[in-house]
């Protein structure tokens, strides 16, 4: 992160500033103030920013030009163009509002997306959120914020705009087959991500649903089945569907609960091919009977729990085929103005060396059922959870 940071504030200085030039060969470097070396080729590279910020401060009449508001959509501009959706710079308040979502915490209209195919899909809504009590649905598209047309390519551009003061209001376009495109107002409200919720179902069956892996679900998590095993339960119904992934470690602490303490949950490459191997710490349900629910909205974080529930074959996985997220993003914050960058730094492979890139997990028992997420733990209506309990039990006879 210093390192790009200085790259760009070195060029900047350039323009003011003396610098140390010297050839080595045929190439003529430059020395940065930070004593860093380039070449004066990719100092150039650069100066097409410095020559459209000049333009723009003599020629744009509909407002007062900022520098720091410039600099701020030239480093957006520069993830974009990579068309990876999950690598975005953010400045302050952007990562202020990624950082309190992840801490479960945040003022907006409770809506979980996910970026697919340039889209942003609506995953599921809180129940009494703004955006559940509006009749917002699952796979309904937005497509403009106040106006502003976004996509999965600036998807957490487009969260940031969703997010506000608690008690403003925030106008958001809809797109959803069979209907169009439908404006909604929506009053954004302090919301509590509701992550984990367990109960017992019939034959003494445990059934957790999990909407995220926030920064504390491992600990929730370990909680939640702690004092199902207290009741006596005789398996597990694990649901993630609509579950888009979070932090990796903390699904490693999860997973470990199902897989023997020192095996493989996941490994990561990174771009200089450097293994990065996540062993289980161990956890108090290894050998528990176990059925684990999903959906086309599980990723990330929850297809690699589901990569090594099936390739240790310690569960059955049901429902439909899950997302298809295989890289990890690592977020490098930059301490001085508060900014940071989330950068896709890896691919992730299952046990067995499987990576789900676009590929997705296909369950052992796929059932469709397109009213899942609206009757989703409704044991009388929820038909890929009957499924799962008809599974469970005959795993318990």
């Amino acid at each position: 992160m210093n390192k790009k940071k200085w790259i760009i504030s070195g060029i900047s200085i350039l323009l003011v500033t003396n610098m140390l030039s010297i050839y080595i060969g045929s190439t003529k470097l430059v020395s940065l103030p930070n004593g860093q070396i380039v070449t004066r080729k990719e100092v150039g590279e650069f100066q097409k920013i410095f020559q459209i910020k000049d333009q723009l401060h003599k020629y744009y009449a509909l407002g007062e030009v900022k520098d720091e508001v410039l600099a701020d959509g030239a480093v957006k501009g520069m993830t974009a163009s990579l068309e990876d959706p999950y690598t975005t710079f953010m400045n302050k308040k952007d990562y202020d509002s990624f950082s309190s979502t992840m801490q479960g915490t945040y003022s907006g209209v409770g809506i979980v997306v996910e970026a697919k195919e340039d889209k942003i899909l609506v995953v599921s809504t809180f129940d009494g959120s703004p955006a559940k009590n509006a009749g917002i649905l699952p796979n309904d598209q937005i497509v403009k914020v106040e106006g502003t047309a976004v996509s999965g390519k600036n998807l957490d551009a487009a969260v940031t705009l969703i997010k506000g003061k608690d008690g403003t209001d925030v106008t958001v376009s809809f797109y959803r087959d069979g209907k169009g495109e439908f404006d909604v107002k929506l009053k954004r409200q302090k919301i509590t991500t509701p992550n984990i919720k367990a109960q017992v179902l019939d034959n003494n069956i445990g059934y957790i649903q999990m909407n995220m892996f926030d920064a504390n679900t491992g600990k929730e998590f370990g909680s939640k089945l702690a004092e199902l095993k207290a009741k006596n339960i005789k398996g597990l119904v694990l649901d993630l569907r609509q579950n888009g992934g979070g932090y990796l470690d903390q699904c490693v602490e999860v997973t470990s609960n199902f897989v023997k303490k020192g095996d493989t949950v996941v490994y990561t490459i990174d771009k200089n091919n450097k293994r990065e191997v996540e062993k289980s710490i161990g956890g108090i349900a290894y050998g528990m009977k176990l059925v684990v629910l999903v959906d086309g909205n599980t990723a990330s974080a929850s297809e690699v729990f589901s990569g090594a529930i099936r390739d240790y074959k310690v569960g059955t996985i049901v429902g439909t085929k899950t997302f298809g997220k295989g890289i990890v993003q690592t977020t490098l914050p930059d301490r001085i103005d508060g900014s940071a960058l989330k950068v896709t730094t890896s691919k992730y492979y299952s046990p067995l060396g499987i990576n789900i890139n676009k590929l997705g997990i296909t369950p052992d028992t796929i059932i469709e059922d397109v009213d899942a997420v609206k009757n989703k733990g409704d044991i009388n209506k929820d038909k890929q959870l009957q499924k799962a309990v008809e599974i469970m039990k005959d795993k318990i006879k």
